[in-house]
């Protein structure tokens, strides 16, 4: 699998950097070594004549792929959301309701954006600020790809390849190392207490197949329309009897252990009944940077407690 997503990783860069003119380039050296980007460079329809320096990210999940990547010295400006690393210029701008007149006040030379809410990509290229939209993934390789892409877009394309290459071994190391069961363990995944869940179609989804198991969501939205987060019932979620619950609201919304426990008709459910349940960190839950590999031990840390 590794040589096969290293393969992935360095066509997409060929290809991404292909785009460029024609011009030969100079040689440049960075404080590693390794050959420094030659601009311009081009990843979709987003051109740079040279290295950004000055990136505003509105998208939390980018924020951490342009610190991983050796980019945070040019990131100046994140959003309100994008609570790691630390050392994130943290502001407060909204990749939610972006507003492209505080946007281009921090006279950013490229605006990384997970979604192009309320038209925010045509009101900055009309001040002819470049936006990249980087969006949410739905499998690891959709992560691998847009670490490339922002690594070939900041001139880091070296350090975005070894973090996929790294990435990718770390998880499935952790996948391999929990043993095969004889029988699927089926799972409730928990965005908030209203009982809004993740399907496995969707990135979260991805992560769980990797260990095999189940998922009690898939029935309430079967042909995708929902987009892949439905919101169950609790008639219908008691009556999937998960064998485990994992909570990625534990932040949001104060769950955990005891307020599932809590909770009228939910006894009977094999998840509480057996103590099965398992709290995540919200902000790692939701979003699909290098983080993940944090995610997947999570998961795999639960599923190792669960009798065969």
């Amino acid at each position: 699998m590794k040589r096969l997503i290293t393969a992935a990783i360095a066509a997409s860069a060929l290809f991404l950097t292909g785009c460029a003119g024609d011009d030969p380039q100079p040689t440049v050296t960075t404080t590693s070594g390794a050959p420094a980007a030659a601009y311009p460079v081009t990843v979709g329809t987003v051109t740079l004549p040279k290295r950004p320096e000055k990136i505003v990210s509105l998208s939390p999940t980018a924020t951490e792929m342009l610190f991983a990547i050796g980019a945070g010295p040019q990131v100046t400006a994140v959003d309100d959301q994008s609570t790691y690393p630390a050392e994130a210029p943290k502001t407060d701008l909204s990749g939610f309701k972006p507003n492209a007149e505080a946007i281009a006040a921090k006279d950013p030379d490229l605006v990384v954006i997970s979604g192009d809410s309320d038209g925010i990509v045509a009101q900055l290229g009309k001040l002819s600020i470049p936006v990249f939209v980087s969006p949410a993934a739905a499998t690891l390789d959709d992560t691998y790809t847009e670490i490339t892409e922002l690594g070939t877009l900041t001139g880091h394309q070296a350090e975005a390849t070894a973090l996929n290459e790294k990435t990718a071994t770390e998880i499935d190391t952790i996948v391999k190392s929990v043993p095969a069961r004889g029988k699927p363990l089926s799972y409730y995944y928990e965005l908030g207490p209203d009982l809004y869940s993740a399907t496995s179609k969707t990135f979260i989804g991805s992560i769980f197949q990797r260990f095999g198991m189940t998922n009690v969501a898939d029935a309430a939205d079967p042909d995708g329309k929902l987009g892949g987060y439905p919101q169950l019932s609790q008639e219908s979620l008691v009556e999937s009897n998960p064998d485990t619950i994992f909570l990625a609201d534990t932040k949001c919304c104060q769950q955990s252990a005891d307020t599932v426990k809590a909770r009228p008709g939910w006894s009977s459910i094999t998840a509480v009944a057996k103590g099965q349940i398992y709290a995540l960190d919200d902000d790692i839950a939701s979003r699909w940077g290098p983080r993940t590999v944090e995610l997947v031990k999570a998961v795999a840390d639960a599923v190792g407690k669960v009798p065969a």
